[in-house]
This record gives C-alpha cells, structure tokens and sequence, in this order.
C-alpha cells in the first residue's frame, strides 16, 4: 500500500525534526492538528511508522567495529538458529535471504578480538555451519528514507 501526499510530507517533516510536536508539526504542514493526529495514527496502525524512539549510535556506546556476518545454517535447523541467535546482544539485526548464505547478521563489537569472540559464539550452535564477516570501514551513505517517501507513488 503506497502513502499520499500528505502523508509524505508528514513522514519527512516527522523525519526531520524527530521531537516536533503534533501542534508544531499541523502548523508546518498547514493542516489541522486533529487531522495530523489522525494521519500519525493511520501510519502507526499500518506500521507504516515503526517506532517513536531515538535512533541509537552504537559506536558512541562503545561498539566501533560494525560487521555485516553471513550464517550457512544446517538443513532444516533455521529456528533453531534463529533462537541461537536472540541472547547475543552485538547481533542488532539478521534478515532471511537467498542465495549462498541463509541469515545476514548486523553486528556491533568494542575490538576486533571481540568481533572474532561473537562469532565464535555463533559458532557453538550447531545449526550455524558456516560464516563469513565482512567489517564495514566507513559509512558511504547512511540511513535514509526521505528519498523514498518523496518518490513513492500516491494511492
């Protein structure tokens, strides 16, 4: 299901000055703020918009070393790998996908060495048979979706 217009531009302003207020936000967009009110509930009902809550430099928290580790996962044995997975707290994602590897992990680490000791605590299931790491040296484009939602199609 694609957004409007309205949505849109409520989306990237939402985006742009993440602590504005409904009152604020109606005043930007020059609508009413019963009708922000409603679009912002319409979104979150969707899932359109997935969480309120501040996005979280790992770096600054002591993890550095961002990695991208690719899981073979023993035939049959994805859930049981899944739940290998869930009590390390330095795997932040991991996405299903196709093609040679079965997971993608995101994973954070203070050092090199305790990048080398994550996976090898992934390692220690036996669901997990194979993994490849590749360390992210810098960030070539960051996060964004204020390109997207001003490309997407209107209903």
């Amino acid at each position: 299901m694609s957004i409007d217009d309205l949505d849109s531009r409520l989306l990237v302003t939402m985006r742009d000055n993440p602590r504005i207020g409904l009152t604020e936000l109606a005043r930007l967009l020059g609508v009413a703020r019963g009708t922000v009110q409603a679009r912002v509930e319409k979104l979150t009902g969707r899932g359109v918009i997935a969480d309120f809550g501040p996005t979280i430099a790992p770096e600054e928290i002591g993890y550095p070393i961002l990695a991208f580790v690719s899981l073979q996962i023993a035939q049959g044995r994805l859930a049981e790998a899944v739940e290998a997975l869930k009590p390390v707290p330095e795997i932040i994602e991991v996405y299903g996908t196709s093609g040679q590897a079965d997971l993608l992990c995101r994973v954070v680490a203070r050092s090199t060495p305790d990048l080398q000791e994550i996976i090898a605590r992934v390692l220690t299931s036996p669901a997990v048979q194979r993994t490849d790491t590749t360390i992210a040296l810098s960030v070539q484009i960051p996060y964004r979706i204020e390109p997207l939602l001003r490309a997407a199609p209107e209903i």
